[in-house]
């Protein structure tokens, strides 16, 4: 973990107008817990869902389903999205007490207004990747607990203020890099920390590309979106619908994920999941590699213009190599090679050699790694606990510099070496000016 100094950096954003709002709510939807027993509603987290599209609706119906949890309030940019996901709501609740005294789910536009409700004690951040940082960072100050969809941050630094920020700060914080709590991918995970391939010397890691397209006209804005606020920091650019998210569904996915100026692509996509995974097995979840080197295929021209078919190579400290690459060289998931065979694991299925592997013990006296059935549920029982989640903010930081640091070596083509304490590249300040990106005014870190 990075020893270095930082500022307490804070976000300058105008708080009048979201102050008013919080004054406005004179009568929290959930009464305070002290008034009821523990059975009472009152009792469950309190939660906020900020963003309610394609992922945040599978959030969304997630919470509902968890016993512990009372979903008061939901935010989206998108006014036809939010009040279809506070029908959700209301209607789950209605028909789980008919007659009861449930006074309805909120709707907010802007997501400062949510997070300064005193009644909230958690955030659901289901937002586009450009807007992960701001929010998680306002929340974390305002005592909220916070689950955030992967990937953490769209830059190495704003990763490192989130991290720093949540920690200062005491709370409970998970990344949605559920693959640590499907059983395979720890199972797999401890065979390698319990040397049963031996002394592991290679990773291969593998998953999909999106594809680019061509130049799309400028169109009206919606009238249900607030274009400037989704655009937020991100440069302003002209709308047109396949730059943010489909009008006509709320599953398909959105023309954001393939632009450079909302995220990286697949390799904060899945690779968020992937190098996740691939740390957790070498134990290297608190630190990254030491020289990284890449190419990839990007669009020659197009609205969407992140990587297509790559191949990164990382080096790490314990002298172990992963190689990331695109599905025509490796298949989707994660390949552990060491001196005495290897364990590959990937969604719904796990293989090894030999394969007498697959039925190893780890004994009571071995590494046995953070067991979690649910990931959803193991947040929530580390907001009542306070205990450290599954995949916890400096992790999540950790594994998503490992992916921007892969896009970095992807654009500039050549090799880089990286301090993994001081989170530098060493005598190359080209590629230092990438570990940021500016904001568009008036936000700012």
């Amino acid at each position: 973990m990075s020893r270095t100094k930082r500022r307490d950096n804070r976000i300058v954003i105008s708080r009048r107008d979201v102050l008013k709002a919080s004054a406005a709510l004179a009568f929290p939807i959930i009464v305070p817990s002290s008034v009821f027993g523990s059975e009472a509603p009152s009792e469950r987290i309190a939660v906020g869902c900020i963003g309610v599209g394609r992922m945040g609706d599978g959030d969304l119906k997630e919470a509902l389903g968890i016993k512990q949890v009372q979903v008061v309030a939901v935010c989206d940019l998108d006014s036809r999205r939010v009040e279809l996901a506070r029908k959700k709501v209301d209607s789950f609740y209605t028909q789980q007490n008919p007659g009861g005294e449930y006074k309805g789910c909120a709707t907010y536009g802007d997501f400062r207004e949510l997070i300064a409700r005193g009644d909230i004690d958690a955030v659901q951040i289901s937002t586009p990747d450009h807007w992960h940082t701001i929010p998680t960072i306002e929340a974390a100050r305002a005592g909220k607990d916070i689950f955030l969809q992967k990937p953490l941050s769209l830059t190495i630094q704003e990763g490192r203020l989130v991290s720093d920020t949540v920690r200062r700060y005491g709370r409970v914080f998970q990344i949605g890099s559920q693959q640590r709590s499907e059983r395979r991918f720890r199972f797999g995970c401890e065979l390698v920390r319990n040397g049963r391939i031996g002394k592991i010397h290679t990773i291969k890691v593998g998953f999909g590309t999106d594809p680019g397209c061509g130049q799309k006209p400028e169109m009206p804005v919606p009238e249900n979106l607030d274009y400037e606020m989704w655009l937020g920091p991100a440069p302003w650019a002209p709308y047109t619908e396949e730059r943010v998210h489909p009008q006509n569904s709320l599953s398909a996915r959105p023309g954001w994920l393939r632009i450079s100026d909302y995220g990286a692509g697949m390799i904060t996509g899945w690779g968020s999941h992937h190098l996740d995974i691939a740390h957790w097995g070498m134990g290297t979840e608190f630190t990254g590699p030491v020289e990284v080197e890449g190419r990839a295929e990007f669009p020659k021209d197009g609205l969407w213009d992140v990587h297509g078919d790559f191949h990164i190579e990382y080096t790490y400290a314990n002298g172990v190599r992963m190689i990331a690459a695109d599905e025509k060289v490796h298949r989707n998931g994660i390949r552990f090679e060491g001196d005495k065979g290897w364990v590959f694991v990937t969604r719904g299925a796990i293989d090894a050699e030999p394969k007498s592997l697959l039925q190893e013990t780890i004994g009571a006296g071995e590494t046995r790694l953070y067991v979690s059935d649910y990931h959803k549920g193991n947040f929530y029982d580390c907001v009542k606990s306070r205990a450290e989640t599954i995949a916890p903010v400096e992790v999540a930081h950790r594994s998503c510099s490992a992916c921007l640091l892969g896009d970095i070596a992807m654009r500039t083509g050549r090799k880089l070496r990286w301090d993994p304490d001081k989170e530098r590249f060493l005598g190359d300040d080209a590629a230092n000016a990438m570990l940021s990106r500016t904001m568009r005014a008036p936000w700012r870190l």
